[in-house]
């Protein structure tokens, strides 16, 4: 394990309660230098910024105005920056702050430019600290939880190993904190099947995220072939021991066929722009022989979108089969639909290529294409 995400939580930064743990921000720390002294790259996904600016300003709890958060989350990410630069800075270590947004994955030239970024950084041993810019992020640019935003970076960088730390060991078969019967799942290999019935929702008071949006990082993640744990945060040497190989919390194995850098920034990271609904032939098309989508598989077209932007292609019961980039506009495919490029030729379609959507342009989910 040469190069690690680690991505920690509000509540785990607080443990539990609403200000930020000094003890748990000193052992996090000082577990990454031991890390980085053994020869590892570090990057740090932290949440807690309008946590702490709550309580820089005295309020008992964040309020739930999109202002009034962008607000605290100027405030705390000060704060928390500055928390971070002092233990860091009494190792000899330098920190970098990165704040991203969507929006910023999305756009490929934003995407890879924030990727030499980070690698300049770790090449000079910085460690870079990210959070999601909360003061300028609304609905429409949000990734909207540190835990898929951790995952993005681990595919961004390719690492070899993610970590998030949450307030419970793993993944368990029931909700932990109500069921005192409820088992830890050790490993997982199906994040998409038996893993997400497990799956709770809620988090706690002072997070965003719950098991669903670990179970979503995780699916990001292992897709691009990166294993990925969710501990405890509190377990004593966590990450060291994890970074040797001990299992701990649980385990989710990376795919046996890891999408490759461009297919995880289509899959994950850019923003759809439509959708397409595709009929069964073209279903078995694109999952079992990774054929190209032909107009002729296509029964809808939703949204407005122009030639060469992400669309979705999902089948008839709604479930996401695909994603790719499209070679007509939005405008030509509904002229186009169920019908074969001969025929749109001779009703005056503009066609400037046979395949709605080409495989070499395609990310399947599930069956033998991704």
């Amino acid at each position: 394990m040469r190069r690690l995400v680690v991505k920690v939580g509000t509540s785990t930064l607080t443990a539990g309660g609403t200000t930020l743990a000094p003890d748990r921000l000193d052992a996090l720390v000082h577990q990454i230098i031991d890390l980085r002294r053994s020869g590892r790259e570090v990057v740090l996904v932290t949440s807690g910024a309008i946590v702490t600016g709550a309580n820089r300003l005295g309020l008992q709890r964040a309020p739930r105005s999109i202002p009034e958060r962008q607000a605290l989350a100027a405030v705390g990410q000060a704060i928390l920056m500055h928390e971070y630069e002092r233990r860091f800075t009494a190792h000899g270590v330098e920190v970098a702050q990165i704040l991203l947004t969507a929006d910023d994955l999305a756009d490929r030239r934003r995407y890879r430019h924030a990727q030499d970024a980070f690698q300049v950084l770790l090449r000079r041993g910085v460690v870079p600290i990210v959070n999601e810019n909360d003061t300028v992020a609304i609905d429409e640019i949000k990734i909207g939880d540190n835990d898929t935003l951790s995952a993005l970076v681990a595919c961004m960088l390719d690492v070899d190993l993610l970590c998030i730390l949450s307030d419970v060991a793993g993944l368990y078969t029931r909700d932990p904190h109500r069921n005192p019967d409820a088992q830890l799942i050790r490993v997982v290999d199906d994040v998409e099947g038996e893993a997400r019935r497990y799956a709770a929702g809620a988090g706690s008071p002072q997070g965003v995220g719950g098991m669903v949006t670990k179970l979503h990082a995780a699916r990001i993640a292992t897709a691009a072939g990166i294993t990925t744990v969710v501990a405890h945060g509190a377990e004593p040497e966590v990450l060291p021991r994890l970074a040797r190989g001990e299992l701990l919390g649980t385990l989710f194995r990376p795919s046996r066929e890891p999408l490759r850098a461009r297919q995880r920034w289509l899959a994950f990271a850019a923003r759809p722009r439509g959708h397409l609904v595709i009929d069964d032939g073209a279903r078995t098309a694109l999952l079992e022989q990774r054929r190209s989508l032909l107009p002729a598989g296509i029964v809808d077209v939703q949204g407005q979108f122009d030639v060469g932007d992400l669309v979705v292609l999902t089948d008839g019961s709604g479930e996401q089969v695909a994603v790719g980039l499209v070679g007509y506009s939005s405008g030509e495919l509904r002229r186009l639909i169920g019908q074969r490029g001969e025929t749109a030729v001779r009703e005056g379609v503009r066609v400037t290529r046979q395949e709605a959507v080409h495989r070499d342009n395609l990310v399947v989910f599930g069956g033998n294409g991704s």
